[in-house]
């Protein structure tokens, strides 16, 4: 069970926030080189620096703002790593899935099921719609996109899944001995980390419930499936299909890409209601339907009562 293997000897919740703490750490000094950028553009624009993440865009290549803000990403995956391992006595292999070995099918899976669906929602929004749209197509800048958005895109999608849907489900789940609380908690805590995104500001503070309910989508994901691998698929076809094929001046992404969205989004309305209401539960039917997922209550509210076992003190039995 995924959640059950966090339950080692001497393993606990505090752990679990020293470590978030370290992997925070990591993260922000993978800033560094963006604020030496943004410096030194700043030093030769007379000392002024943006104010705003939509005036970054706009002060700095697009290309190379993305680059450095995902690098940060590339730390925390090391900081995570080492994390795991030192503190809390895990193969990193058992904050990604329960299965022996990391399942790339299920990847692969997710990730075209929803690429496709993307793809193919702004594909048809763009052809009923044309004037909401500028097409903004440069092939030179296109490729340099690619070649970055490509490889560090996923870097960054797994790192948040493999923080709040593996090492965050697993502490809470260590700390609470349920299912249901490190459900929930993820869910909130993923939503709020977004409620600085530019989007807010263009749709107000409800747009944070989206999110939040793409964080229980991920998590019912994870708990069902028992590993993170379907939610590893989805968000990396999520934000990378957003990146490379369209882009808006309050997108937290802002970068060359195919399409450029021009009418700014209403407050609330379909854009919330309709991906976790209808979207996401059709999604996650075709999943159960694919790899026969039961026990829904028992997986996602359950509680969890680890047995050490005296042959084997880091093996346990669910009851």
């Amino acid at each position: 069970m995924f959640i059950l293997q966090a339950f080692k000897p001497k393993n606990n919740f505090g752990k679990y926030l020293l470590g978030s703490l370290l992997i925070i750490l990591a993260s922000f000094i993978g800033q560094f080189p963006l604020i030496i950028a943004l410096a030194i553009k700043a030093a030769k624009r007379g000392g002024n620096m943006p104010s705003s993440s939509a005036q970054l865009y706009r002060f700095m290549d697009q290309n190379l703002m993305l680059f450095l803000l995902l690098l940060s990403f590339a730390f925390a995956f090391v900081a995570i790593f080492r994390v795991v391992k030192m503190y809390h006595n895990q193969n990193f292999l058992e904050i990604v899935t329960s299965r022996p070995k990391t399942d790339w099918k299920r990847i692969l899976f997710a990730f075209f099921i929803w690429a496709i669906f993307s793809v193919g929602t702004t594909l048809y929004d763009y052809y009923i719609t044309p004037e909401d749209y500028e097409m903004q197509f440069n092939l030179g800048k296109f490729l340099i996109l690619c070649a970055i958005a490509i490889p560090m895109i996923p870097i960054q999608t797994t790192v948040e899944e493999l923080v709040f849907r593996g090492y965050l489900m697993q502490g809470f789940g260590l700390l609470a001995k349920n299912r249901w609380f490190p459900l929930i908690m993820t869910s909130l805590i993923f939503g709020c980390l977004h409620f600085l995104n530019p989007e807010v500001d263009e749709m107000g503070p409800v747009v944070t419930l989206y999110y939040i309910g793409t964080g229980l989508c991920l998590g019912i994901m994870t708990l069902m499936d028992e590993g993170t691998e379907l939610a590893i698929g989805f968000h990396a076809a999520n934000n990378l299909t957003a990146a490379l094929l369209i882009t808006s001046d309050w997108s937290v992404l802002q970068t060359p890409a195919i399409l450029k969205e021009t009418v700014k989004p209403s407050p609330g309305g379909l854009d919330i209601v309709l991906p976790i209401l209808i979207i996401y539960p059709i999604l996650l039917f075709i999943f159960a339907k694919k790899y026969k997922w039961t026990g829904w209550i028992e997986k996602l509210a359950g509680k969890i009562t680890p047995v050490y076992r005296t042959a084997n003190p880091n093996q346990f039995n669910n009851e």
